[in-house]
């Protein structure tokens, strides 16, 4: 699974929108919009941002493994 799937599939289990992934992040909503669309790559600052959001692994973040 690719990171902007795997992304959009933790928000979608939080019910969270995109807006509110964003801001938790520090992100504008087109970054982020950017980010789960797989057109721009989250710099490492914002994928340790998301990683502790979601409460899992950078590995599991960026597809690397199935274990959370």
């Amino acid at each position: 699974m690719k990171y902007f799937e795997r992304m959009k599939e933790l928000r979608n289990e939080r019910k969270e929108t995109q807006t509110q992934v964003a801001n938790a992040i520090g992100a504008t909503m087109r970054q982020y919009q950017r980010y789960e669309a797989g057109e721009q790559k989250p710099g490492l600052d914002y994928l340790m941002a998301l990683a502790d959001h979601f409460q899992v692994s950078l590995d599991y973040l960026t597809g690397r493994t199935d274990e959370r």
